[in-house]
């Protein structure tokens, strides 16, 4: 970008770029100046607006963490309707098939990142910890309605739901998998306490 012409919402500009570096190349490839040649401006325009790379990438785990709210939302006010498979099946492919999975592979491969990310998500995978907050709110609302057995243990259901839905999308090389392999886990993970008519 020739110098003097104004980048406008440079944050998000800059986050793009680097999901699309992350997503086409991996994790090991993203610098700031694969960045900042993606997004199309010189290199110190990332370096203007953020103290160091690692604060930029503590920023865009964390701008993504937060977009979770909404889809923590719209799942919980789905309780009650449609099945408690569909919807956890629907949550997991929304999830994982965005950039979820290459920024798990960030956070786990830069130990400077993740000593940042502790100061917001204290334990935990941050994006997979909120992630497993929002399939747990869900199971909550479920249950609250008799769709889940009461005696559900609801803090081990969660995080082996997440976990197996990473597992299934984790691989970068192969194709994501189908609605019906989503579906097939959720089925199988849920089976002894879901308690609602099988269709």
């Amino acid at each position: 970008m020739p110098t003097g012409v104004a980048m406008r919402d440079v944050r998000d500009q800059l986050f793009q770029a680097a999901e699309r570096v992350l997503l086409r190349d991996g994790p090991s490839a993203l610098t700031s100046r694969a960045v900042t040649t993606e997004a199309g401006c010189a290199k110190g325009v990332l370096h203007r607006h953020f103290a160091d790379f690692d604060a930029f990438l503590a920023e865009l785990v964390r701008d993504r963490v937060a977009r979770l709210d909404h889809q923590s939302a719209a799942l919980r006010d789905s309780a009650g309707t449609g099945t408690v498979a569909d919807h956890l099946a629907d949550a997991l492919t929304t999830l994982f098939e965005s950039v979820a999975v290459a920024i798990v592979s960030l956070v786990t491969s830069r130990d400077e990142l993740r000593a940042r990310l502790r100061e917001t998500t204290p334990v935990g995978v941050p994006l997979l910890t909120e992630a497993t907050a929002m399939i747990a709110s869900y199971l909550t609302a479920e249950r609250d309605r008799g769709r889940i057995a009461a005696d559900a243990d609801i803090d081990a259901l969660a995080p082996t739901v997440i976990g197996a839905g990473h597992l299934l999308f984790a691989d970068r090389e192969a194709a994501p998998p189908d609605a019906v392999a989503v579906r097939k886990m959720v089925t199988t993970v849920i089976a002894d306490v879901v308690r609602e008519p099988q269709p």
